[in-house]
C-alpha cells in the first residue's frame, strides 16, 4: 500500500501491548520490560533478515544501490527518555547507535559484528550525539543515511564499542536496493511504503511465518522500486475518501496489482517459493485487507491470488535468476 509512514512507529514502545503475544508467557511487557525488549529484538532481527535476503538478490532490478552489511541499527533516541535505562541494559547503548541484530551469515555477521556492538565510526566518520529529551529516531535515520553513501564494492569501515573495549573491522558489505525496513508497532494489520520506506505492522510477525511476511515485504519493496508514490503525486490522485471512486480507484488498484506482481518476483529470485504468494494472497488475504469491507483500491484477495499465479505462468522456462520481468520497463510511465 502506498500511503504516508505512520509518525507514531518513531516513539519506540509507544503501544506495548502490540507485542505481548511474541512476549512468551508468562511474561508481559508491563510485568517484565526486559522480555518486552527481547521480543521487539526477535521481531527487527526477523525483518531484517527478510529485507537482506529481498534486497540483496534484487539488486539488479534497482537502479540505485547501497551498501548492505546485514545487521538491523538502532539509537538510543527511539526509545522514550523513561525506557532508556532499560534500553541500555538491554542493548548496550555505549554510544548512541547500536547494532540491535545481526543477519545470520550476512557480512556484518561473517566480520565479527554482533548484537550489542555500539557503533562509533563509519569509514572514519563520527556519528551523531546524544539523545534529546523527546523520542524520535532522526539518529538512527542520519547513521543508515551515512551507510548508504558509502561506495560500492569498497570495504565499510566500521568503529564498534563494546565493554569499553574498542575496535575497527572492515565488512565486506553486498550491493543491496536503497530503503530501510521498519516494524509498526500497533494493533492493526498495516504495511505501506513511501518509495524509500517500508513499515509492517508487528501483528504480521505474530500471525505468520517469515515465508508468509515475505510476501508482504516484498509487496511493499516493488512499490517503491516501480516508483510509485512519485508516479501517484505526478497523476494528481485524491487520496482519503475520494481514492476510493473512479479514476482514482483504478489507478491505485494498479499500483497495487502491479506490486503484487512484481513482489512475485522479488520473491522468487530471493529463493522463495513464489506459489507462496498465490497461497498467502487466498488463503489470508481477507485477514490484511477486511474481506469485503476492503478498500475499492485494492483487488479482491481472489483477484490478486489469480493474478499472480497467471504472472508465475508467463515466465519462461528455465529462466535465470534474478530474472528481470517486463512489468520494469512501466516504472517510467505516467499512471492515466
Amino acid at each position: 500500500m502506498i500511503m504516508p509512514l505512520v509518525p507514531a512507529f518513531r516513539r519506540r514502545f509507544a503501544i506495548l501491548a502490540a507485542i505481548v503475544a511474541l512476549v512468551p508467557a508468562p511474561a508481559s511487557p508491563q510485568a517484565d520490560p526486559a522480555a518486552t525488549f527481547a521480543a521487539l529484538r526477535i521481531v527487527d532481527q526477523r525483518l531484517a533478515g527478510i529485507a537482506y535476503r529481498l534486497t540483496t538478490a534484487n539488486a539488479t532490478l534497482c537502479r540505485d544501490l547501497v551498501p548492505s552489511p546485514g545487521w538491523a541499527i538502532h539509537s538510543l533516541g527511539q526509545y522514550e527518555p523513561d525506557l532508556r535505562a532499560q534500553a541500555r541494559a538491554s542493548f548496550g547503548f555505549e554510544t548512541p547507535i547500536a547494532i540491535e541484530a545481526v543477519v545470520p551469515a550476512a557480512p556484518a555477521a561473517r566480520a565479527g559484528v554482533v548484537a550489542n556492538d555500539s557503533l562509533v565510526a563509519i569509514n572514519g566518520e563520527q556519528l551523531t550525539g546524544p539523545p534529546g529529551a523527546k523520542a524520535d529516531s532522526s539518529a538512527r535515520d542520519a547513521a543508515n543515511a551515512l551507510i548508504a553513501r558509502q561506495p560500492i564494492g569498497a570495504p565499510l569501515r566500521v568503529d564498534l564499542l563494546k565493554g569499553g573495549a574498542r575496535r575497527t573491522i572492515a565488512i565486506a558489505a553486498v550491493a543491496g536496493c536503497p530503503g530501510s525496513f521498519e516494524v509498526l508497532l500497533g494493533p492493526g494489520m498495516e504495511a505501506s511504503a513511501d518509495g524509500r520506506t517500508v513499515q509492517v505492522a508487528v501483528r504480521f510477525f505474530e500471525r505468520y511465518t517469515d515465508d508468509q511476511v515475505a510476501v508482504v515485504v516484498a509487496h511493499e519493496l516493488a512499490h517503491n522500486i516501480l516508483r510509485h508514490r512519485a508516479r501517484l503525486d505526478a497523476a494528481k490522485v485524491s487520496r482519503g475518501l475520494l481514492a476510493e471512486v473512479g479514476r482514482n480507484a483504478r489507478i491505485f488498484r494498479r499500483t497495487e496489482t502491479e506490486a503484487d506482481l512484481l513482489g512475485m518476483h522479488l520473491l522468487r529470485n530471493a529463493g522463495y517459493d513464489p506459489q507462496g504468494a498465490v497461497a498467502f494472497w487466498r488463503d489470508h488475504g481477507g485477514d490484511v485487507d477486511g474481506g469485503l469491507f476492503r478498500s475499492r483500491t485494492h483487488p479482491s484477495s481472489k483477484a490478486r491470488a489469480q493474478a499472480i499465479a497467471d504472472e508465475i505462468a508467463r515466465i519462461p522456462a528455465g529462466s535465470a535468476r534474478p530474472y528481470l520481468p517486463p512489468l520494469l520497463a512501466s516504472r517510467d510511465e505516467a499512471l492515466q
